[in-house]
């Protein structure tokens, strides 16, 4: 598999239920889903081995993963800081 960029929201509320917003890139390649269900919610251009890959990732990271999340300042994000 080629780089793979990943970003990943700061924590939001969806139904009640805390979730960071994902999303991996590749290129004009898509995957976008949440954590910490490590769910995949849109997928453009990756195969489906590679959608696999993608929540293994997630699944093998996710504490890490929540720890980044909860870093971010949402404020400052939406700002462009850091």
């Amino acid at each position: 598999m080629d780089e793979v960029k990943l970003d990943i929201s700061g924590v939001v509320e969806m139904d009640g239920k805390k979730i960071a917003r994902i999303c991996f890139t590749r290129g004009k390649d898509i995957a976008e889903g949440y954590i910490p269900d490590c769910v995949l919610t849109k997928v453009e251009g990756f195969t489906e081995e590679e959608a696999s890959q993608l929540i293994d990732f997630l699944r093998a990271n996710l504490t890490d993963l929540k720890k980044r999340a909860a870093a971010i300042n949402p404020l400052n994000a939406f700002m462009g800081k850091k």
